[in-house]
């Protein structure tokens, strides 16, 4: 009885890897490549941050 133990022990230990595997391959899939650099976009930090935008000394909150 022991070695069918075993067997079914080694299954699911074959199993797992192949999980982990797997999940390792989606993760990459899913991990996105770097941005493109934004042209024309407004100097210095993102004002969204802040809750209100300014351009040209116009502040619009929302």
């Amino acid at each position: 009885m022991e070695k069918s133990d075993k067997t079914e022990s080694e299954k699911r230990q074959a199993a797992q890897q192949a999980a982990l595997k797997e999940a390792e391959q989606r993760r990459a899939a899913l991990t996105p490549g770097p941005r493109p650099k934004e042209q024309g976009g407004q100097e210095g930090p993102e004002p969204t941050r802040y809750g209100d935008w300014e351009k040209a000394g116009i502040v619009s909150d929302f």
